[in-house]
């Protein structure tokens, strides 16, 4: 994940919702401009401010109120501290972040895996398609459906469902594309 902060992944898992990394990239930018990617700086900028900065990432009004969730039950959780949140239980975690308005199972397990270093896999919309072509799963497939089929058969390691999931990403930009997909050129192509 491109971030320097475990709060620019989270920021970044936010802000990635119905959009591009490119344009993702460009929010952060502007946050980290102003010297504003701290835990006290984000959550004390207005909803106003916090939008017009996060514009290029789409949705900015709804995004900014995401964050703002995000930011306050950092803040009342945690207080802010990041490292406290990193020792408590995964699955106590997750139920914690699926309850902040804003927050699904995707934005949540981004945030467990990539900043907190939990061994939790990750699923997008890649993962799903690539998974679907190949026959794996039946199109009806829930997340916790396919997210189960990595946590049973992978061993949990953060680094191993990082790598997975990164490979996944790349295969699903470079051959699995959503319309015109690469199939003949597949590297997971079976050789007949």
């Amino acid at each position: 994940w491109p971030a320097d902060t475990p709060l620019e992944v989270m920021l970044g898992a936010v802000l990635t919702q119905n959009t591009s990394w490119a344009n993702v990239e460009k929010a952060i930018k502007n946050l980290k401009q102003k010297r504003l990617l701290r835990l006290e700086r984000l959550y004390g900028l207005s909803h106003k401010r916090l939008s017009w900065l996060i514009r290029p990432a789409g949705y900015y009004n709804l995004k900014a109120k995401r964050l703002k969730n995000l930011l306050a039950f950092l803040i009342a959780s945690y207080r802010g501290d990041l490292k406290e949140m990193r020792r408590k239980r995964t699955g106590n975690l997750r139920r914690q972040l699926l309850s902040i308005n804003g927050i699904g199972p995707e934005t949540a397990d981004s945030i467990l895996l990539y900043a907190l270093e939990k061994p939790v896999f990750v699923v997008d919309a890649y993962t799903k398609r690539i998974f679907l072509r190949h026959g794996f799963i039946k199109p009806d497939a829930d997340y916790q459906e396919l997210q189960g089929i990595f946590m049973r058969n992978l061993k949990k390691q953060v680094k191993l469902f990082n790598q997975y999931h990164a490979l996944l990403v790349r295969l699903g930009k470079e051959f699995c594309l959503k319309r015109k997909p690469k199939c003949d050129i597949c590297p997971l192509k079976e050789d007949k």
